[in-house]
């Protein structure tokens, strides 16, 4: 009698203890690649935002540094790549897990907030220490451009925004692939150009169309928390 009472007991948990299982997966797996539609908007945002915002930024003149240096553009890509894929999977995390875990009013507004005050860091050029960056280097250009972008990325707008929108979409593998494509489309053409792209573009006209972007999502985010769109 004593066994059998065991044995149920033992199956009443593991019935419990499945589902949950399941649920947490589910949950997990949904954060990391949500619907086909939310998928999308996050991926097409995510590339737009920070393709004009890389425009012009200190990681775009360090990819012009590199390639000034090195002479061998594929491996200055690759490393570009590399690098802003595992910085931009850390920052979309973050953004994420920030969100679960703060989801309230206060964090939402605190998110639109994020994406107003980009739009006027976004307006701010940037400068870049060529000197410092023109010391010779022990590694060669794979390793040298993945390292240098990886450090040169933290803290960066690109690196902040890709942060903003993990929280804004709660899902990691749109934002990445969006900011890593968006990174790609801005800095594959700096190493093949060199300074000539940035003779060739209008950076104020980027960098005011950039500012508008992240204007716009960050007011339309605060209606939406606002309830102002009904």
């Amino acid at each position: 009698m004593a066994h059998r009472r065991t044995g149920n007991r033992s199956g009443e948990t593991n019935g419990v203890a499945a589902p949950l299982g399941r649920a947490g997966s589910a949950t997990l797996l949904s954060c990391l690649s949500p619907g086909p539609e939310k998928t999308l908007e996050a991926l097409l945002t995510s590339t737009a935002v920070v393709a004009l915002a890389e425009i012009g930024d200190k990681t775009q003149l360090l990819a012009i540094v590199l390639a000034t240096r090195f002479k061998r553009p594929w491996p200055i890509v690759a490393g570009i790549f590399v690098a802003t894929l595992a910085n931009h999977f850390l920052a979309a995390l973050v953004g994420e897990q920030a969100a679960a875990f703060l989801d309230g009013l206060w964090f939402r507004y605190l998110v639109a907030a994020s994406f107003i005050l980009m739009a006027a860091w976004t307006l701010i050029p940037d400068t870049f220490d060529e000197d410092e960056e023109a010391r010779p280097s022990r590694f060669g250009p794979f390793v040298a451009t993945t390292i240098a972008f990886f450090i040169v990325e933290m803290g960066d707008k690109t690196q902040l925004a890709t942060i903003a929108l993990g929280a804004r979409f709660q899902s990691v593998l749109p934002v990445m692939s969006g900011t890593t494509i968006g990174m790609m489309i801005a800095n594959v053409p700096a190493v093949f150009l060199g300074h000539e792209i940035i003779k060739r573009v209008p950076l104020n006209v980027v960098r005011t169309v950039a500012a508008l972007l992240f204007l716009v999502i960050g007011l339309w985010l605060l209606a939406q928390t606002a309830g102002w769109l009904g």
